[in-house]
């Protein structure tokens, strides 16, 4: 009895706190630096320091930083409506499907101790969050982490060592050495899974720390300014190696002044719509125009992950 074809299920049906293990055995061999990957930007903003004894950072404007001073009931909770980024915890964000996670480092000012944080406005503190990566990634062998730690802050040499130890400490055999193929065949017949980038010099001299990864930042509040400065950037040809496509809007002083009831979450879902349509229409790979990570805020709105993950289906169309 004749049966019609299936149809064929798209990437982004897949579960997405797999995807990369069932991707089709045609892309095991793609350099991960030719896949559509989904990113989290400021990927620990979700449990930022709610304690109003620790100051903003010092990446603030003065103005904001004399106002916190002075006035912090007032200022407080406008900080925090506009530097979290993520509402959900790192677990939640791996499960979505995110691969490539934005972390930014800092040391307190004024602080006597050597604890280090992950900062965007307010700060949070770091091992914990390392650790809770660890553990889903060793119930995760088959997916491919990029940390990328970068936009360090108050860091002095010995507090870049301390990270260092600590990120190696915590993730051990399971970071990817500069000297590997990046492809998915190669990482999981070695059993690596983390690839660490840092924006330091100390990374030129680490066997096991890659280099900073290019990160696309437009610096725009509308989705349509946005999409103008990645196609403008597309003209000149992708970067190398992995870069990334920062599908973040900037809020500068006016917006937030001219939208006191609102977010940066509310900024972002209003703008999902027209962003993905764009992202829709991209594809990775290795050709000049291509994408690569494509990071965003509040991964787990509007489809995010499951339509850039889906991206990869023009590698297979390609392929056969």
């Amino acid at each position: 009895m004749f049966s019609p074809p299936k149809r064929e299920s798209s990437l982004g049906e897949l579960p997405m706190e797999s995807w990369m293990s069932l991707l089709p055995s045609l892309l095991w061999d793609t350099p991960l630096s030719q896949l559509a990957i989904p990113g989290s930007h400021n990927a620990i903003t979700y449990c930022l320091d709610m304690n109003d004894r620790s100051p903003v950072d010092l990446t603030q404007p003065d103005l904001l930083q004399k106002l916190d001073k002075f006035m912090k009931p007032l200022i407080r909770p406008f900080v925090y409506k506009w530097a979290i980024t993520q509402e959900v915890g790192i677990k939640q964000q791996l499960d979505s499907g995110v691969r490539y996670c934005d972390l930014r480092i800092a040391h307190r000012p004024n602080d006597t101790s050597t604890d280090l944080y992950f900062y965007h406005g307010v700060y949070t503190a770091l091992t914990a969050v390392l650790l809770e990566i660890r553990q889903w990634m060793d119930a995760h062998p088959r997916e491919v982490l990029i940390l990328s730690f970068s936009h360090f802050l108050g860091l002095s040499p010995e507090l870049h060592t301390l990270l260092i130890s600590t990120i190696r400490s915590v993730f051990a055999s399971k970071l990817c050495p500069k000297t590997e193929v990046l492809t998915l065949r190669n990482l999981w017949a070695r059993g690596l899974s983390v690839i660490v980038s840092y924006e330091h010099v100390l990374s030129c001299s680490s066997a096991d720390l890659w280099p900073h990864i290019p990160y696309w930042w437009a610096n725009k509040c509308r989705a349509e300014e946005l999409i103008q400065e990645f196609e403008s950037r597309k003209q000149s040809g992708r970067p190398g190696g992995f870069f990334v496509t920062g599908m973040n809007l900037t809020e500068d002083l006016k917006y937030i002044c001219t939208h006191p009831t609102e977010s940066l979450k509310d900024l972002v879902v209003s703008t999902y719509p027209p962003l993905l349509s764009w992202v829709q229409q991209q594809s990775p790979g290795c050709g000049g125009g291509s994408l690569n990570i494509i990071a965003g805020d509040f991964v787990t709105e509007s489809g995010f992950v499951p339509t850039v993950v889906s991206l990869n289906e023009k590698l297979l169309k390609h392929s056969s």
